[in-house]
């Protein structure tokens, strides 16, 4: 979305109190900040907008909410009061413990909070899971503007610690979750496990924990995975391997026993995957998409600017197989991405970390900085370069990191909000953006050029407003429509084309007509540069008295011919030679049309010897063009009567 498109709220308002119960918590902004400052924190283990394939914000009877962490308390459900941009604390407490982290879930009915305990790992510090250190499941039912916890719980979903952990629930009420296991000791060595679970409908139970039931389980110590639900009956679990190279994704259908999944490779290649991934899906959409945002670790072995570092993945369940688009490169310095889908205007939001406004330089990538943000179609996601729109900035303390959003779709109504952590001040930030209702295009484009000489190269750019989605043109000349926004098309025949486009979005279409904008003309033959024209005759040797002959001129290029005249001339004896009823015992001009590359034309050649000729002696004939200077005697055939 551009700049001019997006509203911000920027109201400054004191700080009235950190932790207050139903007190709104903000802080007055400042020049060179982007977003609006919130609560403080301290007393908490990580920075608590993390982990990268986490969600902690949803929406729900028009209100933004959010599992924010309450300093002497734990963490809290909280709620966005949009008119002072202020986060007011429900007083719900979910978890007190300080080493959590949780991934959020509102499903129309209840709101789900796994929370686990973080033990965190990379390539070179592995902290092997802690047991008796579970996660749990809480749920929470909506009314009158208040969470209630539901009996009998929390559930436990695993007694281990991991590094993350995410949740959904497919179409038959139970709820998914999947989190990285890591065992071992620095004796024996460490494994990485991907793990998951599948609780009874709403949550209320959960089965033992497993392994995926997959070709490679087990990836690198420092890789993670997240779960989704999509198409309405199946469950999809990605995750990284930096041991293989590979970004793996293994899908569930809905109602099939636990250990039925099937596998495939999202991505592959040198260096690809990192541990930062963020799924989400649309169950609104018929073709069941789901949209992947993941950094890869280009940056870790290479400089080269032009290198992706950051992928959106796209998967359609109809191919079964994903579609790889670059987000940013390595000259973005970007890190930890999160996507959002916009339904109403098809827009795929990708949000993610780099260096404040005031930097361009790179010092590593994944340090802190600002957050950003940039769109694209959901149809044809082509993402401008850069980093994109700074959305959350802290002039003063430019540390921010480890944004977070919703899983929901957003529209018009919902707007979209994204939270961020700064965990130098130890302050929350976030962005309040509002989505502009859609409005159906109006089509325009401009085309280049317009004129000219067979063959004609046009370039034809989109200029349509009101956002559309997908395009629909015509050429005029008979060819099949495109539907790229800037296409090029090839006019290879002299002639005027009429162009028509129609632009379409989720709220419209609108077509425009351009009457005869297209005028191509003929090539005229150039000294030295010759239509290379041949002269075929159906029969070479004759033994008749009065032989009729096909006779037939074609153009091989690689300009246009014509107007040509042929001309037939009998050579020796008295032949006469008779084409469309004219007869000649001299030359016989017989004129062709415009010959276009590769066309033909054909006619009948009757040859009559005189009385008296005895046959045995040798007649030949010679057909050869005149009429056009350029092309004169460029062509002959010799036959023989």
């Amino acid at each position: 979305m551009s700049v001019n498109a997006r509203v911000r709220f920027v109201v400054i308002v004191a700080l009235l109190a950190a932790v207050g119960l139903g007190v709104p918590a903000t802080a007055s902004a400042a020049p060179g900040d982007y977003g609006h400052p919130s609560i403080s924190y301290s007393g908490v283990s990580n920075p608590p907008t993390s982990d990268k394939p986490q969600s902690k914000l949803w929406w729900n009877d028009n209100s933004w909410w959010a599992d924010m962490w309450t300093t002497g308390s734990g963490w809290h459900i909280y709620r966005l009061d949009r008119p002072t941009e202020s986060w007011v604390n429900t007083g719900v407490l979910n978890d007190p413990r300080a080493n959590s982290l949780a991934d959020t879930l509102w499903d129309g009915t209840h709101l789900y909070i796994a929370s686990h305990s973080v033990s965190v790992s990379t390539l070179d510090t592995v902290n092997p899971s802690v047991s008796g250190q579970a996660a749990l499941l809480y749920r929470y039912s909506y009314s009158g503007g208040k969470y209630t916890l539901d009996a009998g719980f929390p559930t436990t979903i695993t007694t281990n610690s991991s590094e993350s952990m995410t949740i959904d629930k497919d179409s038959t009420g139970a709820l998914f979750a999947t989190w990285t296991q890591v065992a071992g000791n620095p004796a024996t060595g460490y494994t990485n496990s991907v793990y998951v679970n599948v609780s009874a409908p709403g949550g209320t139970s959960w089965q033992a924990p497993f392994v995926i039931p997959a070709a490679d389980p087990h990836p690198s110590t420092d890789d993670i995975s997240s779960v989704v639900a999509f198409g309405a009956n199946k469950v999809g679990v990605m995750w990284s391997d930096q041991l293989t190279g590979n970004i793996n994704w293994a899908v569930h259908a809905d109602g099939t026993a636990p250990a039925a999944w099937s596998t495939i490779t999202a991505a592959s290649g040198p260096h690809l995957p990192d541990d930062h991934l963020n799924l989400k899906s649309l169950q609104a959409d018929k073709t069941g998409r789901v949209f992947a945002v993941v950094k890869t670790d280009v940056d870790s072995f290479s400089s080269d600017p032009t290198l992706a570092i950051e992928l959106l993945l796209t998967y359609t369940p109809q191919t079964g197989t994903f579609v790889k688009t670059t987000v940013s490169t390595v000259a973005d310095c970007v890190t930890r991405p999160q996507v959002v889908l916009d339904t109403q205007h098809n827009t795929v939001h990708v949000f993610h970390t780099a260096p404040a406004t005031s930097d361009s330089g790179c010092a590593y990538s994944g340090v802190a900085g600002s957050i950003y943000e940039k769109t694209a179609s959901m149809d044809n996601p082509v993402f401008t370069p850069g980093r994109g729109t700074p959305i959350i900035q802290d002039a003063a303390s430019p540390n921010l990191n480890d944004l977070t959003t919703t899983k929901q779709p957003v529209n018009a109504t919902t707007g979209l909000v994204v939270l961020a952590s700064n965990d130098v001040t130890h302050r929350y930030w976030f962005a309040d953006e509002s989505l502009a209702a859609p409005i159906a295009p109006v089509a325009s484009f401009t085309a280049t050029p317009v004129s000219g000489t067979a063959p004609v190269n046009t370039t034809f750019t989109d200029t349509s407003t009101g956002t559309p989605t997908t395009w629909s043109w015509d050429f005029g000349d008979g060819t099949p429509k495109a539907s790229t926004q800037n296409p090029q098309h090839t006019y290879t025949n002299p002639g005027t084309y009429t162009v028509t486009l129609t632009a379409t979005n989720t709220t419209g279409s609108n077509t425009i007509t351009k009457p005869n904008l297209i005028t191509t003309t003929a090539t005229p033959a150039a000294a030295g540069n010759n239509a290379d024209l041949s002269v075929g005759v159906s029969s070479p040797f004759f033994a008749a008295r009065a032989p009729t002959l096909q006779v037939t001129v074609t153009n091989n290029g690689p300009t246009v011919a014509g107007p040509t005249t042929t001309t037939m001339i009998p050579l020796g004896g008295d032949a006469v030679a008779t084409v469309g009823g004219a007869a000649s015992t001299g030359s016989l001009v017989v004129t062709t049309p415009v010959l276009a590359v590769g066309q033909s034309v054909a006619f009948t050649l009757n040859i009559t010897e005189p009385a008296g000729f005895h046959f045995g002696g040798l007649i030949v004939y010679s057909l050869s063009t005149s009429g056009d200077p350029n092309i004169f005697n460029n062509i002959a055939a010799t036959f023989h009567v």
